[in-house]
């Protein structure tokens, strides 16, 4: 949907919800984002989803799972992620719809395991990580993340289909 790509792009832009991303994300970057979402949809049934709060229908941000495939020990891997509006943080609104996705990826898409990974300095997000169960499985220099000294230390949750 057009607007969602214009909202979107806004909390791409926004430098407070990108801080622990290389850079903030152009609209050129997220029009390619949304597009590869939508083929990843296509191909394997899941995908970072867009979301909107219930009671008014806002376009909020994204939560969903994605197929990872750099370089690593554990990938390719299926990782569970999520982006919203600077606005909408602290609301739980990440916890409640990672909670729903993980239950898409063990009951409906019959997924064994689910990882989520951010840098070592984004303490919100290993808390919902924390809050969904998850359990820290290793720290790990993120080979896509060398050129940014801050960011490239990562840590890897995971969990088990329940």
């Amino acid at each position: 949907m057009e607007s969602d790509l214009l909202k979107l792009a806004a909390i791409n832009a926004d430098p407070k919800v990108m801080e622990f991303f290389p850079n903030i994300y152009d609209f050129k970057q997220t029009a390619h984002f949304i597009g590869r979402m939508q083929k990843q949809y296509a191909e394997k049934g899941f995908c970072y989803f867009a979301v909107d709060k219930l009671e008014d229908n806002e376009f909020i941000g994204f939560i969903g799972l994605s197929e990872q495939t750099f370089e690593s020990a554990f990938t390719p891997c299926i990782d569970i992620g999520w982006r919203l509006a600077q606005k909408q943080w602290n609301k739980g609104y990440a916890t409640e719809g990672a909670n729903r996705c993980l239950k898409f990826a063990f009951e409906e898409i019959n997924l064994k395991q689910v990882i989520a990974i951010c840098p070592v300095v984004n303490q919100r997000s290993e808390r919902v990580m924390i809050k969904l169960g998850m359990i820290k499985n290793r720290t790990f220099k993120h080979p896509l993340l060398t050129d940014y000294k801050t960011l490239e230390a990562c840590v890897l949750y995971e969990i088990e289909k329940r």
